[in-house]
């Protein structure tokens, strides 16, 4: 009896710890605390991201400084110091890791294995892992974000292979959107697609359009076997209705900016703060005037010193001037205070929270890449042609037009509610009949092209202007004291200095194999190497 007692008493109290295990667990819950996230959510913080992401592509951000449209010259609020220090491992512990979870929830939520959320996933990892790679050189990719699975120390990629990866989800990409255009409503998505609203023909433009971008990038490796950038390219350019291009500015990947939510960087808040302080850089200004190219006009002021002490119009290109980015910031400060230097167009920029569209991926670019690949023998056609095109088209983003075009600009002591008016004629054809922008074939049409493109690159692309002077020396940048790195214009960013303590034997393995133990700025990277 006092063993079948005691055995009784023991099951009891094991029903009641159950009992208890069972209420804590329950307890233990938030029913307040979601435990998934809805696809669309994420897909919006994403595509939100990109116009900002990788180390302040944003215009008037650090990376128009490193592309060198324009300068700062007070030195408290910075300097011109190209600091390619492990920004861009960012992306990891953010962006890549939401993309993933996004392709997640999608799935969970019971979508196709064809569906919008994977398909803008392929392109946001190809746009993400093209710069990383482009910064940096090897980095994490097959390994990477997957810390869920126990893996914290993710071997790097060698570039090739990151790049043919980065070439496979671009065409994957444009399958799943030609599968998606012809079977799917956009249904939902069409509300979190703050780009394209569902449209995935224009998406499919999209992803060829970059894929040109990525394989143009490639052009020092144009004789390997397994990248083919000339057949791909070809293919590209023969196959329009399997690889669909953007066929003008309308289908761009732009970032609208708006009076409310997302405003310009550059606003009537801001002005009073930092207008007078960025004024504008040689290598964009001289590669201007040196074409009496009007979007120097309607970007830039005039230096009103040089107006005033020589009886210039302000339209007169003589009176634009800019400072080398590596020029002593002392020097340029004090020519920015006595009026001798050209600023940012401060009735353009700053009048308003608008500002203008942030072209990430678009028609204008993808003219020129296509005049290049002519240029460079990867496929046929009138590089002219699509040159002109390229021209016409920046030059339509800034409103300038055949005829009679007005540009404002502020004087000294003038407040953004007041502006000087000046007018100036523009006429394709003259412009275009200059020695230095007329195309010719070969190596003058290619400088031609290149520095087009760099023109109209101006505050958009994020870092394309930065990658085409490494990649071809066009236009050429200016070095000295104020870039730092003794001068020199770094070829690519280091790995962050926490990679050496929690990664550090794929760090070093990376190190060793590309630069010889040594990761500094100035290493050669795979893309850049005959």
């Amino acid at each position: 009896m006092k063993n079948g007692f005691k055995i009784m008493a023991a099951a009891v109290l094991i029903l009641g710890m159950v009992s208890c295990q069972k209420k804590y667990e329950e307890y233990s819950v938030n029913p307040n605390q979601a435990t998934g996230v809805p696809p669309g959510l994420l897909l919006i913080k994403q595509l939100n991201d990109i116009s900002g992401g990788l180390g302040g592509i944003e215009p008037w951000g650090s990376v128009a400084r490193y592309n060198q449209y324009f300068c700062r010259n007070y030195q408290y609020y910075g300097d011109n110091t190209y600091g390619f220090n492990g920004g861009p491992f960012g992306v990891y512990n953010g962006n890549l890791k939401n993309i993933d979870r996004m392709e997640t929830e999608a799935t969970r939520a019971g979508a196709a294995v064809v569906n919008p959320y994977a398909a803008i996933a392929k392109f946001l990892k190809a746009y993400y892992y093209y710069n990383l790679t482009s910064l940096m050189g090897d980095v994490p990719m097959s390994e990477a974000v997957k810390g869920l699975e126990g893996n914290f120390t993710p071997k790097y990629d060698d570039q090739k292979t990151v790049f043919l990866q980065v070439i496979k989800w671009l065409d994957e990409a444009n399958d799943d959107f030609t599968t998606l255009a012809s079977t799917t409503d956009p249904g939902t998505v069409s509300a979190y697609d703050i780009f394209y609203k569902g449209n995935f023909s224009k998406w499919r433009k999209l992803v060829n359009a970059y894929k040109l971008r990525v394989l143009v990038s490639l052009s020092k490796k144009a004789g390997d076997a397994d990248l083919k950038i000339a057949t791909r390219i070809n293919e590209v350019m023969t196959n329009p209705s399997k690889f669909p291009l953007f066929s003008s500015s309308a289908d761009d990947l732009k970032y609208v900016y708006n009076n409310d939510v997302n405003r310009y960087p550059t606003t009537p808040v801001a002005y009073g703060f930092d207008a007078l302080r960025l004024n504008m850089a040689e290598t964009y200004v001289k590669a201007c005037t040196d074409r009496n190219d009007p979007r120097v006009l309607v970007t830039c002021e005039p230096a009103w010193k040089i107006v005033d002490d020589n009886s210039y119009a302000p339209t007169d290109f003589r009176a634009f001037i800019g400072s080398p980015t590596g020029q002593d910031q002392n020097i340029m400060e004090a020519n920015a205070l006595t009026g001798k230097l050209s600023m940012i167009n401060r009735y353009r920029y700053y009048r308003t929270n608008v500002g203008e569209d942030f072209i990430i991926a678009g028609y204008t670019e993808m003219c020129f890449n296509i005049a290049e690949a002519i240029n460079r023998g990867y496929t046929g056609g009138d590089a002219e042609t699509w040159y002109k095109a390229g021209i016409r088209s920046s030059l339509d983003f800034y409103g300038i037009v055949n005829g009679a075009n007005t540009v404002n600009y502020l004087r000294p002591g003038q407040s953004l509610g007041s502006w000087t008016s000046a007018g100036f004629d523009f006429d394709f054809d003259d412009y275009y009949s200059q020695p230095a922008v007329a195309y010719e074939p070969g190596s003058g049409g290619l400088t031609r092209i290149l520095t087009q493109k760099y023109i109209a690159f101006f505050q958009n692309s994020g870092w394309e202007a930065y990658y085409n002077f490494r990649r071809t020396g066009i236009p050429a940048f200016s070095g000295g004291v104020g870039v730092g790195n003794g001068g020199v214009i770094p070829f690519r960013w280091s790995y962050p200095g926490s990679e050496q303590n929690i990664n550090g034997v794929n760090w070093k393995a990376a190190v060793d194999r590309q630069f010889s133990g040594a990761d500094n700025l100035n290493g050669q990277i795979w893309i850049l190497k005959p």
